[in-house]
């Protein structure tokens, strides 16, 4: 019975030794736990997001003002402008064209709001200005949808403009060049009606800011809403798309990644290049200025396509070579603003030369690229776009596979 009881006492104690084993080991788990979850904290801490720096204005003085578009190209550099500026600013995009990469540096500061919205659809909101800058703008974009494009022209504008009536706002169109079509008049002042192609491929694009202009000033005159029209020449900077098709991008693109620069036609065309700081200066100008007929907003030195291919190849240092291939239909053969009005009225004109842009927008792209380069295998993510480039040979292996890309 004694050794009995002696063999439950030692299993007593090794049951209590291994017992208080086990906690200490469980104590040690906990405190390694709450060891990583305090250097998570400190390193959350020290992360949180800076914002760039703005303007303090009172409540009362700020102004709240609604950007259709404003995560596009454009669109981001006017809400970098009117934040910085202490206002209070609202963005409304479908993401078509834009990317939340272009204004996520905004996201979350107080003056700040972001709205998943189609403007084709009516918005309720209270506001003071409206810039209406939300269409595609780029041909290889207006055209992907022409039904979508004209609709967001016109259904669109009539919901902006309705808005602004509600709330009593000023509502600044962004128009364009295009509405002068191939101009016969050049350069083209803003009282030349231009010449369009009513059923051509640039037709949804031409024709519904047309149709939108003319709804504007109907506006104007039956329910005396306050109207700001910009017909809005080439304009280009960084934030634009890599891929979408415009003449800058494309040459740019092209000579980066060592490849022939394509000419559409001969090269003879002829365009305005304006940076885009200038056009922000110019659509801030216009919208504080009490004049309410259209305004060319452009650079008036002019340069041919192939002017323009060599200055960005030497610019870059690509030796290939400026291929030609068939003209695009109704492609204008000369584009160039006349900006007297713009300077007599808002004392405007641009003041950065085609290539002091050309400069920062190829520095801009090439970043993107490396980027990109860098990303696309890791799966980091950047403040910029994450566009993913293939190579030729996954190309051909996209091809394959009905563009079934497995990131």
């Amino acid at each position: 019975m004694i050794a009995f009881l002696i063999f439950l006492s030692i299993l007593h104690d090794q049951f209590i030794s291994v017992n208080l084993l086990e906690q200490e080991d469980l104590f040690d788990k906990l405190k390694l736990e709450i060891k990583n979850l305090k250097n998570r904290i400190e390193t959350l801490e020290n992360s949180q997001k800076v914002y760039p720096k703005v303007k303090f204005f009172p409540l009362n003085d700020q102004k709240r003002i609604l950007i259709t578009g404003g995560a596009g190209f454009v669109g981001s550099h006017l809400v970098d402008r009117l934040m910085r500026e202490g206002h209070r600013v609202i963005v409304a995009d479908n993401f078509f064209t834009g990317t939340k990469s272009n204004i996520e540096h905004w996201i979350g500061h107080p003056n700040f709001e972001l709205i998943n919205h189609d403007i084709v659809n009516p918005l309720f909101i209270e506001v003071d200005e409206i810039y209406h800058l939300a269409s595609p703008a780029s041909p290889p974009h207006y055209m992907y949808n022409p039904i979508k494009t004209i609709k967001t022209n016109t259904v669109g504008t009539i919901n902006m403009l309705g808005l602004a009536r509600r709330v009593k706002a000023k509502l600044l169109f962004s128009s364009t060049s295009e509405v002068y079509g191939d101009p016969e008049i050049h350069p083209q002042p803003e009282h030349y009606w231009g010449n369009v192609n009513p059923i051509g491929p640039r037709a949804c694009y031409d024709e519904s800011k047309r149709v939108a202009e003319a709804m504007c000033f109907a506006y104007a005159k039956q329910e005396k809403v306050q109207i700001r029209i910009a017909r809005i020449f080439n304009t280009y900077g960084p934030r634009m798309n890599l891929n979408d098709g415009r003449v800058v991008s494309n040459f740019i693109l092209q000579s980066l990644q060592e490849q022939n620069l394509t000419l559409y036609g001969d090269g003879s065309q002829t365009r305005s290049f304006q940076y885009i700081d200038d056009l922000i200066n110019g659509l801030v100008a216009l919208m504080n200025s009490n004049f309410t007929k259209p305004v060319n907003l452009g650079n008036p030195d002019e340069y041919t396509m192939r002017q323009l291919a060599t200055i960005i190849r030497d610019m870059i240092g690509n030796g290939n070579e400026i291929v030609t291939r068939p003209k695009m239909e109704d492609d204008p053969q000369k584009r160039k603003p006349n900006i007297d009005l713009a300077k007599q009225i808002l004392n405007w004109e641009p003041k950065i030369s085609l290539k002091q842009g050309i400069q920062k927008t190829v520095q801009y792209f090439r970043n993107e690229l490396n980027k990109n380069k860098n990303s696309q295998h890791t799966g980091e993510t950047s403040y910029f776009h994450n566009f993913y480039y293939l190579s030729p040979e996954e190309e051909t292996k996209a091809k394959e596979k009905n563009y079934k890309i497995e990131l």
